[in-house]
């Protein structure tokens, strides 16, 4: 008696599925970095301040001012210097109406470049400006 066995078929991946699967995932990954926030470009050094509470509502759109020496301003990542600083923010606020303007000044930033740039604001006319430090021990 003469049996026929089956011959097994040998098994195999198929790549269609696998392609489809990767595009999906390269898609995904194109999206999402694309969320990504700008982050600044200068290091900042934040003072340590004991009354410093992390804020627990984020205003719509903050403008970031950031201090790093006497000639390191950034307005929104924007280099400026103090004396066109009061320009640079009316039209910051004209393009983002609306916005608040934030400021982060380095610990090592000399102080008069700190209140000619207060004295900036003022004359753009921002009268209310809070300024970022680290809580204390963090």
């Amino acid at each position: 008696m003469r049996f026929y066995t089956k011959r097994r078929k040998m098994p195999s991946i198929t790549v269609v599925s696998l392609i489809d699967i990767l595009a999906i995932l390269l898609i995904f990954f194109i999206v999402t970095t694309t969320f990504k926030e700008k982050l600044p470009q200068l290091q900042i050094n934040l003072p340590e301040s004991k009354s410093a509470s992390t804020a627990t509502t984020e205003p719509k759109k903050a403008i970031l001012l950031q201090i790093k020496g006497p000639e390191q301003i950034t307005l929104d990542s924007k280099p400026v210097t103090a004396t066109g600083l009061p320009a640079a923010i009316h039209s910051v606020q004209q393009a983002n109406p609306g916005c608040t303007i934030t400021m982060q000044a380095d610990k090592e930033a000399p102080f008069g470049t700190v209140v000619s740039v207060l004295d900036a604001l003022q004359e753009a006319g921002v009268k209310n400006v809070p300024a970022v430090a680290k809580p204390y021990g963090k």
